[in-house]
């Protein structure tokens, strides 16, 4: 990472000032990283919450699929030598909510076989009590 190259330079030269300014940016970045990809699995729990909730049934691959995205968003969400989390639960709901239209597109081409467009979708199902289920499934572990 050229971050780092730089922070060695600025580290030898003294400047500490230029130096946490670097540090503070690499956190930002690692910190991204971490919404991102506890975004994406947000995606994936909210299509099989959607599903559920649009074909009242669910499956054993859904239940498998939405156990497996609640364990790695709260492993991704889990600060390992500093202790806590990086997401609280009102930034958790925040990023479920930002998941939420492209889940809704994605399970629109899997409820019923494909046979809603997204918007038509989202009359048949309640965005608040899937987002809120997701949550209370994530805080539960």
């Amino acid at each position: 990472m050229e971050e780092l190259l730089t922070l060695k330079n600025l580290l030898l030269k003294g400047d500490i000032v230029g130096s946490l300014a670097i540090v503070e940016e690499l956190e930002e970045m690692s910190r991204d990283d971490k919404i991102n990809n506890i975004i994406s699995y947000s995606i994936i729990l909210l299509i099989h919450l959607i599903k559920q909730q649009a074909e009242n049934r669910t499956t054993r691959s859904w239940d498998i699929s939405i156990r497996n995205s609640i364990r790695q968003i709260q492993r991704k969400n889990k600060r390992r030598k500093a202790g806590g989390y990086y997401l609280n639960s009102e930034e958790l709901a925040e990023a479920l909510e930002a998941a939420y239209p492209d889940a809704i597109d994605q399970a629109s081409l899997e409820v019923e076989e494909g046979r809603y467009q997204p918007e038509e979708l989202e009359k048949f199902v309640n965005k608040q009590k899937i987002i809120n289920r997701a949550l209370m499934l994530i805080l539960e572990g």
